[in-house]
This record gives structure tokens, sequence and C-alpha cells, in this order.
């Protein structure tokens, strides 16, 4: 029973000292502007005005109410004229209203109304019983949520916590699970006498609180706690190991598309990226440096990294494709993300189109490109999945006169994820993944049963079933447990000399930069000054 019709039910207990004659109770829902208020006031750090904005926010302006249609007029317009909104943004609606909690609902009643069980898979790859640096010398990994286990994530983070050889753990922090065994980890590695350096957004909206909270529990227990640029989010989902390895250091790299966050890898489709490829880790360490002191930029061969070079490489991309359809050659792109939205990449979508490259677009949300407009987006296909999962990965592919490159990342072609954003795009190298990746992504192209055809007139009817019906979740499922068939990769540590008593030579260059315990960054509002 909803708590609405509890309060509905005992409306006359709730009212007995009070003398009437009828009561009755009405649902609303008031959506207040949840932006946050942050002072120039020098004096204040970062934490204290996001904390005071916070507070504000309860009482942030009305900007959309919604009600129960049966609500007496003279009610709706009392509470209208309370609130002082315009009748432009109150929306009439059903008797309930809040439905928020209802993802956390539990399973009863009739099997049969409930998603068969798919329980995460574990990659023989990454066996539990051989260390998991041993593996990540040998070969890249890609891990695939919700459908492998996010477990192999906290376990190399919890075995760098614990092994004498690791130094450090650099991290950036966005959305964390509200009890984060991640966090905890990071804790724990502090007590092990690591170095933790946590890039810790505070300003992930709704989850403000909860990351000043972590962040302070970080820096009590003595991480590096960098809260980064006032303007600046980090939306990057990485973390970088360094260990002691033969009288040198090596790198361990995370890069993915979805936050560490071991609650919503149950229900969200990303990606991640598990390397030692120095191509790689060397670009993270410059840019760990960047987040540190901020007023070094650097350059990057690899990474696409925005806000500085990752729309101008992706824009290159295009260019290829188009110069080469041009000259007659194959020229296509396969491009998925959340949103697009950025007017520049549209419109280079649409050169793209006239050109003659075919275009595959899997757009879960906004969708600002039009298809089906004669002689500009007659090449292009959107498609959109909404399923059991919440489709969340980034992965492009370009076919690059034959060569593809492939790329996953945190952005979606939004400006304000190119513009306004730390993000991250890497480089897939490895073949064995880029098939994999490709795979995965012809599974969605084929979906016929939770696809939706993105058109102009935003009727967006489902794709045609056909004789095959294909559910992509259902056979990307299917499709990485046959891929986990393979034996459990044979390893011998070569990295095994223990040098927990032998002097290291000094690595400055190479290493993570240290910096302050209280780092106040300022970024120039002049793009010249950032180039």
């Amino acid at each position: 029973i909803l708590l609405d019709d509890v309060i509905r039910f005992s409306l006359k207990d709730i009212f007995s000292i009070i003398k009437f004659d009828h009561a009755e109770a009405y649902t609303i829902k008031i959506t207040r502007d949840a932006e946050l208020d942050i002072d120039n006031d020098v004096s204040k750090s970062l934490v204290e005005k996001i904390s005071i904005s916070l507070k504000k926010r309860e009482q942030g302006r009305p900007v959309k109410l919604a009600y129960d249609r049966e609500m007496p007029e003279e009610m709706l317009h009392y509470i209208v004229k309370q609130l002082k909104m315009k009748n432009q943004n109150v929306v009439p609606g059903g008797r309930y209203h809040n439905f928020k909690d209802f993802i956390n609902f539990p399973g009863m009643g009739d099997p049969r109304l409930q998603y068969p069980d798919n329980p995460p898979l574990n990659l023989n790859e990454l066996d539990e019983n051989i260390s998991k640096f041993k593996i990540l010398r040998k070969k890249d990994i890609l891990l695939s949520y919700p459908y492998q286990s996010y477990l192999h994530v906290i376990d190399l983070l919890r075995e760098a916590s614990i092994d004498p050889k690791v130094e450090s753990i650099n991290i950036t922090l966005y959305r964390v699970a509200k009890n984060s065994n991640i966090v905890r980890i990071l804790l724990n590695a502090l007590k092990n006498g690591k170095e933790v350096t946590a890039v810790v957004e505070l300003k992930a909206r709704f989850d403000e609180e909860a990351n000043i909270y972590w962040a302070n529990q970080l820096q009590e227990e003595g991480a590096h706690v960098i809260y980064v640029v006032s303007d600046l989010k980090v939306h990057a989902k990485l973390f970088l190991i360094k260990r002691r390895e033969n009288l040198k250091h090596l790198y361990y790299a995370h890069i993915g598309t979805g936050n560490f966050n071991e609650s919503t890898a149950k229900i969200y489709s990303d990606h991640s990226l598990l390397t030692t490829d120095p191509r790689i880790t060397n670009e993270l360490i410059k840019l760990f440096n960047f987040y540190a002191t901020n007023y070094k930029v650097n350059s990057y061969k690899h990474l696409l990294v925005a806000p500085f070079f990752m729309r101008k490489n992706f824009v290159k991309m295009i260019c290829t494709e188009i110069t080469n359809a041009k000259a007659g050659k194959e020229a296509y792109m396969i491009l998925k993300m959340n949103s697009l939205v950025d007017k520049v990449m549209i419109e280079k979508l649409y050169e793209a189109s006239k050109a003659g490259v075919k275009i595959k677009l899997i757009i879960r949300g906004i969708c600002s490109l039009v298809t089906g407009i004669a002689g500009v987006s007659d090449n292009i296909e959107v498609i959109s999945i909404v399923d059991r999962y919440l489709e969340h990965a980034r992965v492009f592919i370009f076919c690059n006169g034959g060569e593809e490159r492939y790329y996953i990342s945190s952005a979606d072609w939004m400006t304000r994820n190119l513009s306004f954003r730390s993000e991250v795009a890497v480089p897939i190298y490895d073949k064995g993944i880029q098939k994999q990746l490709r795979d995965i992504i012809n599974l969605q192209l084929k979906d016929n049963t939770k696809a939706r055809l993105i058109n102009r007139r935003q009727t967006n009817p489902y794709k045609p079933a056909g004789k095959n019906k294909i559910r992509a979740q259902e056979a990307i499922y299917n499709y990485l447990s046959s891929l986990n068939t393979e034996p459990p990769i044979v390893v011998e540590d070569k990295g095994g000399d223990d040098l927990s008593k032998k002097a290291l030579p000094p690595t400055k260059a190479e290493g993570i930069i240290k910096k302050p315990r209280i780092v106040r960054l300022l970024q120039p509002k002049d793009e010249s000054q950032q180039s």
C-alpha cells in the first residue's frame, strides 16, 4: 500500500482533536531549482561554499508544480499563489506523484513478473586465486557491466591496498555508492602506508553531500584530496596504481564509461578498460598532474582529453571519413552515447552524411540530430534502446580507411561534456577487445525488441521484429557467457623482486606530482590563456 493512501485512510485519526465535517488529501510534487549558488568569497573553501549552497537548495525557487487533477480549484490557486509560480509551470496529473523509490521495491508475488536472474559473470581470465597484476602485465582486459562482475575492479583495488610493492593509488570520484567499498578500500590503503590521491568532484548533482562526507573521511586518514577547479567538473572515470617492479615503476590503469559505484554497476550498462599499456598510463600521469597543479595542460597523443582536445580530435576523425567518402573509399561511423546535443558535432555529422559517410547512432537519451532530412541526414540512422539495464556506455568506432579506430569514453557529445568538463576517451588498441566491442555493438544494432527508430516525426516506433527476435541485452549476456569458456591465463611472475629493503632511484619525472593538502585552483576565463 502506498503511504499516500495510509495517510488518506487515517485522516480522521490524524485530525481527531479538531472538529471538522469532512477531510480530503491531495498529493502535490514541487520541483525546485537545483543549481548551486556558489559565491566568490575567497575566505571560504569550496567545501564550505557548497555546504552552504546545499542548505539553500531546499528553499530553491519552485520551477514546476505537479498536482492531483481532482484537487479543488480553490486549493490549487492558493498553493500557486503562495509559491509565486506561473501557470505554465503548473502541471495536472494523477493521484500519485512520487515513484522514485520504486527502483528499490522488493521482489515479491508471482515470479513470472520478475526478470529472470542473470548472475554477473566472473571472468576466467581474472581468476580470483591469481594476482590481478600478473594478469594485466600480460594483456589488456575489457569489463562490461552489469553482465560481468564489478567485483573484479574492487578486487584489483583491494589487492593494491595490501600489496607491499604498491606505492600509490590515484583515483577520480564522481558518484560513489552509499556504503562505498571503493572508498573503504582507499581508507584501508592509507592505513597500509600507500599514498592515496582522490580527485573528488563536489558538484556531482545530488551527490554533493555524500562526496563531501567521503572526502572528509579520506582527508582525515591522510589522503591527498583534490577538489580541482571551480568551473571544471571532473567526470572522467580513472584510477592509476603505481607499483615497484624490478627496480622500476609499472602503472596499472582503469579508464571507464561509468562511475566507481558498485550499486549502479548492477543496473547500468558500462565498459571498463584495465591496462598497463605505457602509451595510456604515461598520459594518465600527465592528467593527474594537471588535476594537482592546474597550470600545465600538457599534450596527449593517445587519450582524447576534454575540454582541451577531445572535440578537436573527434572532428578530425569525422573529417577523415568525409575525405575518404569523397574519394570513393569506404567510410562509416558507429557512435554510441547517452545524449547527442552539441550543435557543432551535429553539424559535422550532417556534413559527413551529405558526403556519403554511413553513420549509425545508438542514442539512449536526448538526440537533437534530426534523421530523414533529404540531402542532409539521408545516411544517418538512429536507434534508442531502453531495456532492463540503463544503457550508459559511450563507444565510438571510425572506419579510418579500413584501419578501424575504437574508443570508449566518459563523455557524451554535449556542450557541457566537450567544453566544460574533464573527460577522457581512451583508444582500444587490443584487436581482441576491438572485436569484443564490435560484437556487442552489432548485437545492439540488430536489436528488434527494445530498439526504437528515432525519426523526424518523433513517433519513434519499435524496429520491426522480423522472424528472429533479438533482444540485445539478453544476447550480450549470452555472448559474454560464451566467451568465458576460455581457461584462465597461466602467468609467471617476472616482477617478483622484493624491493621493500632496496633503495629506488629518484623518479620525480615519471611520477605523480604531490600536492599540498588544500589546493585552490583558478581557471583563466580567456581561452587564449588556457592554450
